[in-house]
């Protein structure tokens, strides 16, 4: 008796399921549809992403082997089209290879490279911060006292690897503007940091006790 209405109870669950599936078959058919195209795109999508990821790289590395003093316009062209794909590896490192060569000069021009490796590039923290880094050290030279703190504001406010850089940039400008208070305002911000790089404290002590000792 017992498994006699086992065997009805099996029976009418299975032929709730059956109808389940008759009564949804279109939504089932369509669930199961998305799911098989959202793991083709995905799959598709990072395939694509590696090929684009290496052709990138093999664009970079063959124009950085045939760069010559004779080539610098095709170079910088083809650098240029690099950090406009804003690719994280490849994009600052075409930018490094401009400034370190001279192939652009003009300080507009190359600061607008550096903002779209700074505001439009996906890059890990520490790397953006480090190209802003070197947008200041790019600038130190010719910018203002506002407008190279507007520049690395966003590390001198930070507790990045790069921060003690950053102060170390800012004293030095003081520094060599014989505004010496400033000049050991910003050393001495190094001294108090605990993540501070040891060698700009090296240096930084050096200049507090050599130079700017009263």
């Amino acid at each position: 008796m017992d498994e006699e209405i086992s065997i009805i109870n099996n029976n009418n669950r299975n032929d709730k399921i059956k109808n389940f599936i008759i009564d949804n078959k279109n939504k089932i058919i369509l669930s199961v549809s998305i799911i098989i195209i959202a793991i083709i795109s995905f799959y598709s999508f990072d395939r694509y992403t590696i090929n684009q990821k290496k052709k990138i790289s093999e664009d970079f590395n063959l124009t950085i082997i045939e760069y010559s003093e004779k080539s610098k316009d095709k170079t910088a062209n083809k650098l240029i089209e690099i950090i406009n794909k804003k690719d994280p590896t490849y994009s600052p490192l075409s930018l490094y290879f401009i400034i370190d060569n001279k192939i652009i000069t003009e300080q507009d021009q190359i600061n607008t490279y550096f903002d779209i490796l700074i505001e439009k590039t996906s890059l890990n923290k520490e790397i953006k911060n480090l190209v802003i880094y070197k947008k200041a050290l790019f600038n130190a030279d010719l910018a203002t006292e506002s407008d190279l703190l507007d520049i690395l504001n966003p590390l001198i406010k930070s507790e990045s690897i790069w921060k003690s850089h950053a102060l170390y940039l800012m004293a030095e400008f003081f520094y060599s503007k014989n505004q010496n208070q400033k000049a050991k305002e910003f050393f001495n911000q190094i001294l108090k940091l605990v993540n501070s790089n040891p060698d700009i404290r090296l240096e930084s002590e050096k200049r507090l006790n050599r130079d700017l000792s009263e």
